[in-house]
Formats: C-alpha cells, structure tokens, sequence
C-alpha cells in the first residue's frame, strides 16, 4: 500500500497514533506527528512511497510534535525528538515540513555506520552513478532537480550511502531539497516537477522540496556502481564546463563532507580511496539550467575528453 492510498483522515490518524511506518530503503522509519502541515508535507512528498509492515521493525522511531502546549496555538513551535527524547532546538512549527526532513537526514547520517555517509548527491543513468558532493550553496539540488527530470535516475539528494565492502552506492530517493531563487528555477524550468509550499525564514532561507519522481521511488532498492564524481558550481553568466580534478582533491572533498568518516577510519579511508580510484574526478561550472542536459549527455556517453577513467 502507497502513502497516496491513505485519505487524509486516515494519515493524520496514524500519525497521531501509533506512528507512519515509511518505507525508505535501505530504512523503514516510524514517523509521530500532531501537526497538520507535517501530515500534508507526508502526503505530497511521500505519495509514492509503500507503507512499512505495521508490526515490523524500525531503524529509525521520530516524533515531531507541536510545543508547548501552555502557549496559544498560533505560538507554538515544533520539537523533533528521536526514540522520545528530544533531538534539536525547537522550530516555528511552519517549519515541520522541513524539520522532517532534516530530522530524517540526522537519523541516518548519525546512525548507520554500515555505509559512508557523505553529503552529496547521487543519480544513476545505466548502472552507472553520478556522485556530486558539494557544501551549501554550489547548485548542487539544482543540478540535481534539473537531471532528475531528464533522463537520470534520483538516488538521492543529500545523502550519498557508499557500501564499503562492494563498493556500491545506495540512495533513499527522498526528495530535493530546493533553497531561495532555485525554488523558483526548477518551477520554471520543469514544470512537471511536484514542489511544496516554500517555507520561509529558515535557517537556509526559504525552503521548498521537490517530490522525487515516481520511477526513482519505484526503483530504489537498486544500487549503482560510481563511475563519475564531479563537483558542481553554479556561477553567474558561466557556460557550462567540465575540467579534470586531481582525484586527491576529490578525496578530501568527501572525507570533509562525510558525516561518519572519523567514525569509520581505516575503512572509511580506503572506501574513498576505492571510490575517487575508479571514477572520472571533475569539475563542473554551470551558470544556466538550459546547458544542463546535453553536457550531461556527453559527460553519460563518454564524449567528454577527460572523463574517461
């Protein structure tokens, strides 16, 4: 059974009991929340998502909940807590959508150590996967938003799950998160793209996330080999370019934007050294969406000198 299966009476009931089990491979989580606006946020981000068994396990139980109570409603703030205990500082409560997410991210990125966990996004086209690890503020989820929508596969956006014993790289599908003037961007540009209501004021300015498509939800399960990391840039008036990085360079990248590689050590070292060993390292400047798909098209049918690798 789908998320989209479930009226809205139905959703806000399990939420407010005994909890929404999402299933996220590689994770199954049991979601808690008495927030109107978290259980829309549910319903048009996860619509294609299956249900988790009710009586299996979870790896990750979250509550976000409306606080405290002793204030009027309209000053209330939202609280996420993990296994019952709270896990951040509280947020305007219109801020639930978002704190979800990020909460989901944490839970993850704080818990399975069976993987590297960087911050990058990861497409797959052919068996083959496109790592883009980047910080805040490089077009990253732009890039990604935009390939999501032509002719690559969505693993993820944020979290990068590279398996250190295959070498394979695993992504949630979840959606993308899309910050101030790229909100309106990708609206724009793919106007088939399912975008939630921004949220303001937050710490990243103002949010909006982009439902996954429903093919990338579909296939999740389905792991991919890195054949390319490439560190996207989005400068203004630029034209779209690749250029060679020295794969030292792109290791640090991914040890600094990793959340658990002092956690791992040894393992986690030479998970990128396997990893930056066997892909085409580069850079990628971008300054307009329209250049997008067909210089991913070549880079994807290695007509691009010095992706090879």
């Amino acid at each position: 059974m789908k998320i989209s299966e479930l009226d809205r009476a139905a959703l806000m009931a399990r939420l407010r009991g005994p909890g929404l089990r999402l299933d996220l491979h590689p994770f199954s989580a049991c979601v808690r929340s008495d927030l109107s606006a978290l259980a829309d946020a549910v319903a048009l981000l996860y619509a294609d998502f299956p249900l988790a068994p009710e009586d299996g396990f979870a790896d990750f139980h979250l509550e976000i909940r409306a606080e405290p109570r002793w204030l009027p409603f309209g000053r209330w703030r939202a609280r996420f807590l993990y296994d019952g205990l709270p896990a951040f500082v509280s947020l305007p409560k219109g801020q639930a959508p978002t704190m979800l997410e990020w909460a989901l991210n944490w839970c993850v990125a704080s818990h399975a150590h069976q993987y590297l966990v960087c911050h990058a996004a990861v497409l797959e086209r052919a068996g083959q996967a496109l790592v883009l690890p980047a910080p805040p503020g490089s077009g990253k989820s732009t890039l990604t938003a935009v390939l999501a929508h032509r002719g690559w596969r969505l693993l993820s956006d944020e979290l990068a799950l590279l398996d250190p014993s295959t070498g394979l790289v695993h992504g949630m599908a979840r959606g993308v998160n899309l910050k101030n003037a790229s909100i309106g961007l990708i609206t724009g540009f793919v106007p088939e793209a399912v975008v939630s209501p921004p949220v303001p004021d937050t710490l990243k300015g103002t949010v909006a996330l982009m439902r996954p498509p429903s093919e990338a939800v579909r296939r999740r399960a389905e792991s991919a080999r890195p054949a390319w990391v490439v560190l996207p840039r989005w400068q203004a008036g630029a034209t779209a370019h690749f250029a060679p990085v020295d794969r030292a360079e792109a290791a640090l990248l991914l040890a600094d934007q990793s959340f658990n590689y002092h956690v791992l050590g040894r393992q986690g070292f030479e998970a990128l050294a396997a990893l930056v060993g066997s892909t085409a390292c580069l850079r990628f400047t971008y300054g307009t969406l329209d250049e997008l798909e067909p210089a991913f098209e070549a880079l994807a049918s290695g007509r691009l000198p010095g992706a090879e690798r």
